[in-house]
């Protein structure tokens, strides 16, 4: 395999890819000691070119970059994340694409994620790359080395081999799933993933919209106000000193000191999460002023958490109907349920007469929405066959009988 410690290497190897229709991505990182995550290893692969040997591409089709090298620019393989004539395939990329938005101001474009090719294609929710490697790919993954320390240096023949091998069958993954989705004609569903995943704005980590990752058992209007001034002076400290944001307040030390609002050092004392950290007096003069200013915002500017829909019986009842037609029709289209509405969609299904939800628009509206309101209005009904499930059109007598029951 080809070892990349170099700039003039990167950029020749990111020269010779440039004339792939697409090439496969992986990234090994860590930042369990840091908010912002190390770059440790980044693998490339690409399929054969035409007029190369089998011999050749085994040699030249993938290759590891090391970005540890201190001398190692990325500004090569950012380029080639930005070309357009050539699409980065990844697997579960949300994490991967996280990095590239951090370290190079991008997000890799055109996209595909294996993952959500995946779950078009029938292989359940989130299927992991082992699985897919097995069950397209024929081959095995050695797993154990996925919690390796990747910072470390020199890398074990192991760690190469498992790290190549992620990018090396990736191919095969992507070109039969690709098959798969362009024979069941459902392209259109992919690109309509891919450009909500491709948006710069979902790897972003905006300090203002920091306190949502919270949740307040008694979400008061003060309350979440000065849980949003905590949680965006915290993440501001995690990013400025780079440590993890437990590191500097947990989750839930952050909910409590929001419920109790202390304005002053002796109310901040009674908080046992808080002196259970220990925490320094700088730590706790920004707490107080941050609590100071979240309590000081007029009525008009209190944030408001969003709560699950809460569902009458009837509601509920609707609701449990709707998702016996979701799981039908994802069976029958051999598609992830989930994939083609959330759970809380469901329940806005079941409670508003035509929500703003993902289940009513594109692709999930003419496989699923559009049945979901017809059930709702009467027009169709459910009944059960010997092929499971089936969608029965209603008459208008029966429809009206329906109506009055």
């Amino acid at each position: 395999m080809r070892f990349i410690r170099t700039t003039t290497d990167l950029q020749a190897l990111c020269d010779e890819y440039r004339a792939a229709p697409y090439v496969t991505l992986d990234t090994e990182f860590m930042r369990e000691r840091t908010y912002w995550p190390i770059l440790c290893l980044v693998q490339i692969a690409r399929p054969r070119l035409p007029g190369e040997s089998p011999e050749a591409h085994e040699a030249q089709g993938a290759a590891l970059i090391d970005p540890m090298v201190s001398e190692m620019d990325l500004a090569p393989l950012f380029g080639l994340m930005r070309d357009p004539g050539v699409l980065k395939v990844f697997h579960a990329a949300r994490q991967d694409l996280e990095i590239f938005s951090l370290l190079g101001g991008l997000v890799p474009a055109p996209l595909m994620d294996t993952q959500v090719a995946a779950m078009v294609c029938g292989f359940g929710e989130q299927a992991s790359y082992e699985t897919l490697a097995r069950d397209i790919a024929g081959a095995q993954v050695d797993k154990s080395l996925r919690g390796s320390d990747w910072a470390a240096r020199p890398l074990s023949q192991r760690q190469l081999l498992y790290a190549i091998s992620d990018v090396t069958h990736l191919r095969v993954i992507y070109e039969k799933l690709m098959a798969r989705i362009d024979k069941a004609d459902r392209m259109e569903w992919i690109s309509e993933e891919m450009a909500a995943l491709a948006d710069p704005a979902q790897h972003r980590s905006d300090p203002e919209e920091a306190w949502r990752r919270i949740r307040l058992r008694n979400p008061s209007g003060p309350a979440l106000s000065a849980l949003r001034e905590l949680a965006r002076w915290r993440e501001e400290e995690a990013q400025k000193r780079n440590l993890p944001r437990g590191r500097v307040l947990k989750d839930e030390t952050l909910a409590e000191l929001a419920q109790l609002k202390p304005r002053n050092a002796e109310e901040l004392g009674r908080s046992r999460a808080f002196q259970r950290d220990n925490r320094s007096s700088e730590t706790t003069q920004a707490v107080l002023k941050a609590v100071k200013t979240g309590l000081a915002l007029p009525k008009a500017e209190w944030p408001v958490q969003e709560e699950a829909p809460k569902l009458d019986a009837r509601a509920s009842a609707l609701a449990e109907l709707l998702r016996v037609l979701l799981r039908a029709r994802a069976a029958d289209l051999d598609v992830a349920a989930r994939l083609m509405a959330q759970s809380a969609d469901v329940d806005r299904l079941a409670l508003e007469e035509e929500p703003d939800v993902p289940a009513l628009r594109g692709w999930r509206r003419e496989v699923f929405g559009e049945e979901a309101l017809r059930l709702k209005r009467g027009e169709i009904a459910l009944t059960a066959g010997p092929q499971g499930i089936v969608v029965a059109e209603l008459k208008d007598g029966a429809r009206g009988r329906a109506e009055e029951g």
